[in-house]
């Protein structure tokens, strides 16, 4: 798969995604609907390695970035599939792409990476704020919506943290062996998950639309949107790759008003403005205040040279 064409999978399938699991969890329990998903994408990514002799190492470092992988794949999706029952999809897609904000705070403290700079706490702000105005006029404390809330913020922490992990290993395998191997690490936890909360086989309920979107979830959204996930990792640059986090939730929130009669009010277009402004903030800001500078300096000197 080309890089171009792994990228434009990456950004239509994650804007997809959370009214696919909108749409699955309408008549399909949430826990079964996300083992389905998983079980596709498992039995289909081991018929790709079988097919294609792709090697699939399971030595002692393998199994780290599997298991640190399937923390962000069990902890994400569960808890998505859960906040569904209470959210949007366009409010699924809005928090999940605060992901790179809460990927710098826990890689400051895990990785020990650099401070964060003072325009970067300052977009993480804006964000937060952004977020604070979509949650005031789409969630009651006093009803269902906060616990959609927490699920959502609860996911989009796990999601952060294992990808913060992930990037603590050095090992460089094919895509496919790491989407397999992590989605396999995974499958026991949906499993149990499932058995815990609802155990339940009753298919009399499920209607057409959340059968197909789990089939499009199990073949796109996991096994297809992870490779090229990971693909695009090995060889575009984080700022490239953090584009996604900035498109998905327009993308999201139009699909989510068209395609599932979701309203968009004002205050949820100016908090959705206010987030993605202070994600375009917290990853270019720096670079453009630093080429402004320096444009500043040159026609200073441009000036003195001319005296």
């Amino acid at each position: 798969m080309q890089v171009s064409v792994a990228y434009l999978a990456v950004l239509l399938i994650w804007s997809t995604t959370p009214l696919g699991i909108v749409w699955s969890s309408e008549t399909i329990n949430p826990t079964m609907a996300v083992l389905l998903r998983m079980l596709i994408a498992v039995v289909l990514g081991a018929m790709i390695i079988f097919i294609r002799n792709i090697e699939l190492p399971w030595h002692k470092q393998a199994i780290r970035l599997y298991s640190y992988s399937a923390l962000g794949i069990f902890g994400g999706m569960s808890f998505s599939y859960l906040a569904a029952g209470y959210l949007s999809s366009g409010i699924l897609s809005l928090v999940f792409g605060l992901a790179p904000v809460l990927s710098a705070i826990l890689a400051r403290r895990i990785l020990a990476e650099p401070k964060i700079s003072r325009v970067r706490k300052s977009s993480m702000l804006l964000s937060f704020v952004g977020l604070a105005f979509v949650c005031a006029d789409n969630f009651s404390l006093s009803g269902d919506s906060i616990y959609g809330l927490l699920y959502i913020l609860i996911a989009v922490f796990l999601f952060s943290l294992s990808g913060v992990l992930v990037k603590s290993i050095s090992l460089a395998i094919h895509p496919m062996a790491t989407t397999v191997g992590a989605l396999t690490v995974a499958l026991p936890l949906f499993v149990i998950n499932w058995l815990l909360l609802d155990g339940n086989i009753d298919t009399s309920q499920w209607e057409f639309r959340s059968i197909w979107a789990t089939i499009y979830l199990g073949v796109f959204g996991s096994l297809i949107g992870f490779f090229a996930y990971f693909l695009i990792l090995q060889r575009l640059s984080a700022s490239t790759v953090a584009l996604i986090t900035l498109v998905t939730p327009i993308i999201a929130l139009t699909l989510g008003a068209v395609l599932n009669d979701e309203i968009i009010n004002n205050k949820l277009i100016l908090g959705a403005l206010l987030v993605i402004l202070g994600l375009a903030i917290y990853h270019w800001g720096e670079v453009i205040i630093s080429k402004f500078q320096l444009g500043i300096s040159l026609n200073r000197r441009s000036i003195n040279s001319e005296k």
